[in-house]
């Protein structure tokens, strides 16, 4: 069974990753790059992953050729704090198609539910239109402690935790509980100016 995996140089999604080689999965990482640190990570988290299972090379998306356009629009017209729900369906809709070029048959992500503002039921809902693939959230009823002491046996939660760049997209407060018809509207709006 193939499947492509959403990777960040996070704690989270190597675990994910971890799980599912676990169950034999064929796993192509999907990575967008935001800065030069976190891609070397995801090389080095890649190398560890690599001892569990079948895992491909993975694929870089630059996040700022990517999103960014989409993020800058959602600021001009004064819809900023939709930025995370918009760089997650972006990726997922990128993994996507990714996806479909690969054979997967379906998408890894390292989602626990509310853990971060765009992990609450309503977001991951709206998340989840992005993609007609099946998502797989092996992490979704984990708690933190949980994850972090599977990081550690498996030897990823050292490369995770070094330092690195924040994000520089996030803004100072993004919707927790989206809507998926004002989602939609916004969407829209986004295509119609050529953003999407």
């Amino acid at each position: 069974m193939k499947a492509v995996a959403l990777l960040s140089s996070g704690i989270d999604s190597p675990v994910a990753i971890y799980l599912m080689l676990r169950k034999g999965f064929e796993v192509t990482p999907v990575h967008f790059r935001q800065s030069g640190t976190k891609e070397s990570k995801v090389f080095e988290l890649c190398e560890v992953l690599g001892k569990y299972g079948k895992l491909n090379e993975p694929v870089i998306v630059d996040a700022y050729e990517e999103q960014a356009p989409v993020f800058s629009k959602l600021a001009e017209i004064g819809k900023g704090k939709w930025t995370c729900l918009f760089c997650k369906w972006t990726m997922l809709r990128k993994a996507c198609g990714i996806g479909h070029l690969v054979g997967a048959k379906a998408i890894i992500t390292g989602d626990s539910l509310g853990q971060v503002a765009s992990q609450t039921l309503d977001n991951l809902l709206i998340i989840s239109t992005a993609s007609d693939l099946p998502i797989l959230r092996p992490l979704i009823g984990l708690d933190k402690e949980e994850i972090v002491r599977i990081a550690k046996e498996i030897g990823t939660f050292e490369v995770s935790i070094e330092q690195e760049e924040p994000c520089p997209f996030v803004p100072r407060y993004p919707v927790v509980r989206g809507s998926l018809g004002e989602f939609e509207k916004i969407k829209e709006r986004l295509v119609r100016e050529g953003a999407l």
